[in-house]
């Protein structure tokens, strides 16, 4: 299998590259660069997006009829590498969560009507969006099936009532996709629905604080009370609220793969000059075996996430759904990207564990990655029972 680039997307690829280093790295050493949430200052974003679009780097995944570069999933994992190297980097480029995901379901599925007046606002970068699905237990969290929000059906509108939590941009999103339930049945028991922030009965609640950094809007509750829907704002059929969350969340799954593979080899970048100085015991840290060891085992990480990322994102090009790809994706890059950065953290020791480098800013956002998008002990539930009804096809070459 070739996994090389075509010369024009590595030509992108290094334009990418040259900004994240020359325009968004020198920011993230400036304390007066980070908003109160951790993330970059509104005032300095602002100014890059409009860099990036000037230099005809904005919203790769979205079609050139948009605004976008229409790029490949393949095109796309090579690209939102090079994003994910700077923390700044992928918000710049209108490349990340939960903006990135919401854009690509919408193109996929929603009318033209809806891509009007819900999607090319976010993709312009008008508007910052949000997918609300997770609730408090008992109700959906990485199981759909036990959601608890509900709506009703009144003439050619819907009422929606419920509780969703950890909803990521709420805190700043216009619009919302939500997903309630319209019937009982296991399959298509729910629906999405297009909602604007300012519709009477949807309540943005409390900013549920975080261990880690923050995206822009932060992880938000979400109220719903007697929330009035047009039908028409209703994102494909009734019933199919299950399929917009499997095709909103398998590609999506896999650029928070793309991005923290960028995450992660910027941390072998920090600490690869620093054990190759740093003298120890009249020998560079980069002689002695056990650091070998240690830096050989994170590139071999890295380079296996990015081999399992690239097949999933080709099997999406295809036309495959890509469900057991991803999910080993999702696995191995999410507990690789904590692995490697604690590992940067180990080599330069007390100045890893300092603000001197982002590496501590990296590792308190790392630890969520092997929760967000189903936890990593679903994702192996996913490959067991591929496994027990594939048996040996389970590993084909097709």
């Amino acid at each position: 299998m070739d996994f090389s680039l075509t010369p024009e997307v590595d030509a992108l690829r290094e334009r990418l590259r040259a900004f994240v280093e020359t325009e968004i790295m020198p920011l993230e050493g400036d304390p007066e660069s980070y908003d109160a949430h951790e993330n970059i200052k509104p005032d300095l974003l602002e100014p890059l997006r409009e860099r990036a679009r000037a230099a005809g780097l904005w919203a790769p995944q979205m079609p050139k009829s948009r605004g976008g570069l229409e790029l490949p999933v393949g095109a796309m994992a090579a690209c939102y590498e090079e994003m994910g190297r700077s923390i700044f980097g992928p918000v710049v480029f209108n490349a990340a969560a939960p903006d990135d995901g919401n854009m690509i379901v919408l193109e996929k599925v929603a009318t033209e009507a809806q891509k009007e007046r819900w999607l090319q606002p976010i993709v312009e970068g008008r508007v910052r969006s949000s997918f609300a699905m997770t609730e408090p237990a008992p109700g959906a969290g990485s199981d759909p099936g036990l959601m608890r929000s509900r709506a009703e059906r009144k003439g050619n509108a819907w009422l929606l009532n419920g509780h969703k939590w950890f909803i990521t941009g709420a805190g700043v999103a216009e619009h919302f996709i939500i997903i309630a339930r319209t019937s009982e049945d296991t399959r298509k028991g729910l629906t999405a629905f297009l909602v604007h922030r300012d519709t009477p009965g949807l309540k943005v609640g409390r900013r549920i604080p975080i261990m880690g950094p923050e995206e822009h809007g932060g992880h938000c509750e979400l109220l719903l009370e007697d929330l009035q829907v047009p039908d028409d704002d209703r994102l494909m059929a009734v019933g199919d609220g299950l399929k917009v969350t499997q095709i909103r969340l398998g590609t999506a799954r896999l650029t928070h793969c793309m991005r923290w593979l960028g995450m992660a080899r910027r941390a072998m970048e920090i600490a690869g000059p620093h054990v190759a100085e740093r003298q120890s015991f009249g020998q560079p840290l980069a002689e002695h075996e056990g650091v070998q060891w240690l830096l050989g085992e994170a590139a071999m990480a890295i380079e296996v996430g990015r081999l399992l990322t690239m097949r999933a994102a080709v099997k999406l090009d295809s036309g495959d759904f890509a469900r057991k790809e991803i999910s080993m994706a999702k696995i191995q890059v999410s507990e690789t990207l904590h692995k490697v950065i604690d590992t940067a953290i180990q080599l330069l020791g007390a100045r890893g564990y300092s603000k001197d480098t982002p590496l501590e800013w990296m590792y308190r956002y790392a630890r969520q990655a092997r929760l967000v998008d189903g936890a990593s002990e679903v994702h192996k539930m996913v490959l067991a029972r591929a496994f027990l009804k594939e048996g040996r096809d389970f590993w084909s070459w097709k």
